[in-house]
């Protein structure tokens, strides 16, 4: 028998006296206004700056540092085959970045071509091709009239603010002959429409439309790229065209898209891109913020600038188009670059199916080069 069965008390009782005792004596000791250890709030204003200082460093460290392109983009140039193999990677990795497929099949609801018009060098169509859920591409689709057999195609993108319509009616503005010039040519041309302002849409339609696409997994590059493989799809399938025999041509905004659009699409055997090429990497230059929100996508300034970009293009031949009058920023960077682009395709023994030029004329399709090259190659 122990103490507390001999005394008939409760082991509980004992348990809640000490800690009754406990508690008293505790609260004796603590001072009624205790005094605890303070600094200034503005102690670590120092250090937030610091913080600060050290991710600017590191932000540096990665646009200066070349070693992740180069061990993503490690070109084979035993022959031009074994080179577009070498850069699988490469594109898959950029294709990542910008939400590339976008999420969604084709509804299974037919292309829609309806004539709108003919004149003497072709006969005028307005398409509806379905792409994505409740997404078409809409576009113009010429058709020349003398033909003998089935004709090449040349997608041809219009710039910021414009339109099919604007790049081909009205004479074309500073498009010139982009669209007609291959009519003219005996080529068949599809000429997409792209999201830009318009009537009964704010002015930052695009970029709005860009950070909602973002925030469901895709970007409005993915998408509209994926408009013109899709449009390619329909038209290569129709009779009256040569699948073998594509073109892409764009000024401007356009010529970004000659670009991207050609680094995913291996139909597309030759690309004019116009008053385009380095324009964002000048924009970068002179300060980061300034680029357009949908050219912000991952790595554009480290491992997929318009320069290293057209590793996915070559070995197939490209023509970059530059106005001597147009702004600097659309000439001189280009300029800068061109050289890295221009090796991709001289270490493949390849340098005449990549041209940089420079032309007497402002922001605008520079028509007798464009034809020629195309001509040339096609």
């Amino acid at each position: 028998m122990n103490l507390c069965d001999a005394l008939q008390i409760n082991p509980r009782s004992i348990h809640s006296f000490f800690g009754l005792l406990v508690t008293l004596l505790t609260a004796q000791a603590e001072p009624e206004n205790p005094v605890y250890f303070e600094l200034p709030l503005a102690e670590s204003d120092s250090l937030r700056v610091t913080q600060a200082n050290e991710l600017s460093d590191y932000i540096r460290h990665l646009q200066q540092d070349e070693s992740r392109l180069q061990d993503l983009l490690n070109p084979d140039y035993r022959s031009p085959a074994a080179f577009t193999r070498s850069t699988a990677a490469y594109r898959q990795a950029f294709q990542e970045s910008i939400g590339y497929p976008p999420p969604g099949l084709p509804p299974r609801t037919e292309p829609e071509f309806t004539l709108i018009g003919e004149d003497k060098i072709g006969r005028y169509y307005r398409v509806q091709i379905p792409v994505l859920p409740n997404v078409r591409v809409e576009g113009i689709y010429v058709l020349p009239q003398l033909r003998r057999g089935p004709v090449p195609l040349i997608l041809a993108l219009h710039g910021g603010g414009g339109s099919p319509e604007k790049a081909l009616f009205n004479g074309g503005g500073n498009y010139h002959d982009m669209v007609r010039g291959a009519v003219k040519r005996g080529y068949a041309v599809f000429a997409p429409q792209m999201l830009f302002q318009s009537a009964g849409l704010p002015r930052d339609i695009r970029q709005l439309t860009d950070r909602r696409l973002r925030l469901v997994g895709t970007s409005i590059t993915a998408v509209e790229i994926a408009k013109h493989r899709r449009g390619l799809d329909v038209l290569l399938a129709r009779p009256e065209i040569d699948p073998s025999r594509v073109g892409v041509v764009g000024l401007s905004y356009g010529g970004f898209y000659a670009l991207m659009t050609a680094a995913f699409e291996p139909r597309i055997k030759v690309v004019v891109s116009s008053c385009y090429y380095g324009v964002q990497e000048g924009r970068y230059a002179q300060d980061e913020l300034s680029v357009p929100s949908d050219f912000e996508f991952y790595d554009r300034f480290t491992l997929f600038r318009d320069s290293d970009l057209v590793a996915l293009v070559c070995p197939r031949p490209l023509l970059v188009q530059a106005g001597s009058h147009d702004k600097s920023s659309h000439r001189e960077p280009g300029l800068t670059l061109a050289p890295q682009s221009a090796s991709y395709y001289d270490r493949l023994g390849l340098s005449e199916r990549f041209e940089h030029l420079v032309f007497e004329g402002k922001h605008e399709f520079h028509d007798d080069s464009a034809w020629a090259f195309i001509q040339k190659y096609l």
